[in-house]
């Protein structure tokens, strides 16, 4: 696969944490050799989350997040270390920058990557390195049980230690979650299904469906596709019939009433559940919907900020396919992008879309919250699987 076109959301994410005017952005551009982040000598220059989508040589394809200053003072402050919060939520690896002294800020940070467990690496960075005591070196090592990296962003000196140490601390497992995991293996024959209809972007497919096709193709897999409407002549002209059936969710009846019997079924938005999050608990959350109440609240989270067409699967027909079956009572709110609740106990179930904009740290981290606030969640595919009355028979 062509690293460079790796999506945002599949790539390794490295956080940038310290106080501001830390070195942070300088940090980052003497990583990647390239000026990305505004450097100046004025506290508070990064205001928002800066994201970089970066290549490097024994890590791949990664994205940097430069962050504001968790420092922050006032009102515009306490936003802008919201922000960070979110990256923090985003953050696969964690790099965090030490200076003079350990501040109550750097404590509680370093407690919340050791709560979360986001590897992380403290570093010190000091323009001239060689004045450096062993006080705040020692510190940081007490705080942090391992020994800090001294590090110059200015003159390089480290950054080639911080490189290596980037590269052991990305997670095992980081690169071995696939789409169709064990679904299918090479010379399978797969058939993808792809309305597409006014909710199909013109000219293009959308994510799910190129990630999905690259990497069956990857794997060597036979590759089919068509749209609903054209699935009995396709499947008419097969000499055998699939292996496995990739359809959109929202016609998952149809294709399952029309499928060979030999044919495993399952849907985009199903393979992103256990891509992006955690398929049990998905699954498991639907047990909600067996006695869901006349005045349940349910809230429905899409990733994308696209602005909803007619029919959209979110908005529109999720919505209706719910009311239809609870009645009109039922309140359903509506979040994208990053906006979400920090507290989801108000809520009978959450409802995630396939998240294919979102990486996997960011999708668990919502889980967690969910699993916190004990409120069951689960995907669009899963859902829509349910309501089919085939959920028991699809795989993933």
């Amino acid at each position: 696969m062509d690293l460079n076109n790796t999506p945002r959301a599949s790539r390794l994410h490295i956080g940038i944490f310290g106080r501001r005017n830390a070195g942070k952005s300088t940090l980052i551009n003497a990583l990647t050799n390239q000026e990305i982040s505004l450097v100046s000598d004025v506290a508070g220059t990064t205001t928002d989350p800066v994201y970089k989508s970066m290549e490097i040589n024994g890590i791949g394809p990664c994205v940097f997040i430069d962050t504001a200053g968790f420092d922050d003072e006032g009102e515009l402050g306490k936003k802008r270390i919201e922000q960070t919060k979110k990256a923090l939520n985003k953050t696969d690896v964690a790099i965090i920058i030490f200076t003079d002294e350990i501040t109550n800020e750097e404590k509680h940070w370093v407690e919340t990557l050791c709560e979360r467990e986001i590897p992380f690496i403290p570093i010190i960075n000091k323009a001239d390195i060689i004045t450096h005591t062993e006080k705040i070196s020692k510190d940081v090592e007490a705080l942090c049980k391992k020994k800090p990296i001294w590090v110059s962003a200015k003159t390089n000196v480290g950054v080639e230690k911080l490189r290596y140490d980037l590269i052991s601390s990305v997670p095992d497992d980081f690169h071995d979650i696939t789409i169709t995991g064990s679904l299918v293996n090479e010379n399978d024959l797969v058939l993808l299904v792809m309305p597409q209809d006014i909710q199909a972007p013109k000219g293009r497919l959308i994510l799910p469906q190129v990630q999905t096709l690259r990497e069956l193709l990857d794997k060597k897999c036979v590759v089919m596709s068509c749209t609903t409407d054209k699935l009995d002549i396709t499947l008419q002209a097969l000499i055998h019939p699939p292996k496995l059936i990739i359809t959109d969710s929202q016609v998952f009846s149809t294709v399952y009433e029309k499928k060979p019997s030999q044919s495993r079924l399952t849907s985009f938005s199903v393979l992103f559940a256990q891509y992006k999050g955690d398929i049990d608990y998905f699954v498991d959350s639907t047990a909600v919907l067996e006695n869901l109440k006349p005045n349940a609240k349910i809230l429905i989270a899409e990733a994308c900020t696209h602005v909803p067409l007619k029919e959209d699967i979110g908005r529109e027909k999720l919505p209706r396919m719910l009311r239809s079956k609870y009645g009109d009572g039922i309140t359903i709110d509506h979040v994208n992008g990053s906006d979400f609740p920090n507290d989801l106990s108000g809520y009978d179930l959450v409802i995630q879309c396939g998240a294919c904009m979102f990486n996997r740290r960011f999708v668990l981290s919502r889980v967690n919250q969910a699993k916190h606030d004990h409120v069951p969640m689960t995907n669009y595919g899963v859902v829509l699987a349910y309501l089919s009355n085939i959920l028991d028979k699809i795989d993933y």
